[in-house]
């Protein structure tokens, strides 16, 4: 996979996060989401992860305690400056699981902001699990998250089934339905994007 890019937020092409994986490396989930923020570099974006790995490091959300850790704040940083956002989950007991439910409970952070949570940003909805009753309840869980946050998730939710080997060794799709679904997330996260730009400079 190619490697993710930051870059300065303030250049014209999109910068769009990805969030998602599980405790295992190179989990089903975490190839989901790096073919979709392959997708959306194509399309000129830039990309920035916070891997399954790294998420486990981050401390229990806890409102009452100001103090945050250099990841935790790095994360929120990361999410106030990206123009649009993709979030893998995998099912676990039917719903996401905690590690990324704890990702997400960060964005309380951003309460306060100007641009309060996820206003006014794309974001794709990506669920992977052993089975399709697991996916479809995730992934729409993730859709209602996403409203809460006042995020537009994007027309298209990829649900993985990893029961049906969805990636090859290398972690590319193994089917043309897998690469379809992911790809057009990542493809509708830049298109969005893209339209709310143009959308402000015309309203400049």
């Amino acid at each position: 996979m190619p490697a993710s890019t930051k870059g300065n937020h303030r250049m014209t092409a999109p910068y769009i996060v990805g969030i998602g994986g599980t405790t295992r490396a190179n989990s089903s989930t975490e190839k989901a989401l790096q073919v979709a923020l392959a997708a959306a570099r194509e399309q000129g974006a830039r990309t920035t992860a916070f891997l399954g790995e790294e998420l486990a490091t981050l401390p229990m959300y806890a409102p009452e305690d100001p103090e945050r850790t250099e990841l935790a704040k790095r994360f929120v940083d990361e999410l106030r400056a990206a123009d649009g956002i993709i979030i893998a989950a995998p099912a676990y007991h039917g719903t996401l699981s905690g590690l990324v439910k704890n990702a997400l409970d960060y964005t309380q952070d951003m309460m306060a902001d100007a641009r309060v949570y996820f206003d006014g940003r794309s974001v794709g909805c990506i669920a992977s699990g052993a089975g399709w009753q697991g996916v479809v309840a995730t992934l729409t869980t993730l859709r209602q998250i996403v409203h809460s946050l006042r995020g537009w998730p994007t027309p298209l939710g990829a649900g993985i089934n990893s029961l049906e080997k969805p990636f090859d060794a290398e972690g590319n799709p193994a089917n043309d339905k897998v690469k379809f679904q992911l790809e057009t997330v990542g493809r509708e996260v830049v298109q969005f994007a893209n339209a709310m730009a143009a959308l402000r400079s015309t309203d400049a």
